[in-house]
């Protein structure tokens, strides 16, 4: 509990980790199975016409995989992230990462895990890409909270790259 006015509470650790420093596991947009490469021509929802995932089983890992409190956040509910929160660039048990301090002094920590395309690993350590649930409306690409040591957005990139997932609740 960060202390949102929305109520909304993020979940200490991403799915597939254990610690919240921990990286933890990496799906494509809208799967919920990992894989050990991570390419247009395996993604299941590239170039689809989807709508918003959140909550839905079967394309919201958070949902498949925690249960039925648990989705992947929106777009919205990232930039209240971004904007509500205090964020301090740190190191935790020796992984690089922001520290994301909310209204009511509570913190999360979120891995700089950085992403895998095909099956190499970009960024890890320098940067942090989280998936939302919004597409984006092409059909190829979807939403993502974005930050590295000095920046921090949404943007949108291939549904079919291997990011990280941080569930919320509400």
């Amino acid at each position: 509990d960060l202390g949102f006015p929305s109520g909304l509470k993020w979940a200490t650790c991403n799915v597939g980790a254990e610690t919240p420093e921990d990286y933890g596991d990496y799906y494509a947009w809208g799967e919920t199975s990992t894989k050990s490469e991570y390419t247009k021509e395996n993604s299941l929802t590239y170039g689809k016409s989807m709508s918003d995932i959140s909550g839905n089983i079967r394309y919201d890992v958070a949902r498949k995989k925690w249960g039925s409190s648990w989705r992947i956040p929106t777009k919205k509910e990232f930039w209240e992230l971004i904007k509500k929160c205090k964020w301090e660039w740190t190191t935790q048990n020796g992984k690089r990462g922001y520290k994301v301090t909310g209204p009511n002094g509570n913190s999360i920590f979120l891995p700089a895990a950085g992403y895998l395309d095909g099956a190499d690993l970009k960024s890890g350590e320098k940067a942090g890409y989280y998936w939302s649930s919004l597409p984006e409306s092409a059909g190829g690409s979807a939403y993502y909270m974005f930050f590295k040591s000095d920046e921090d957005c949404t943007h949108w990139c291939g549904r079919y790259y291997g990011l990280s997932v941080r569930p919320i609740r509400e």
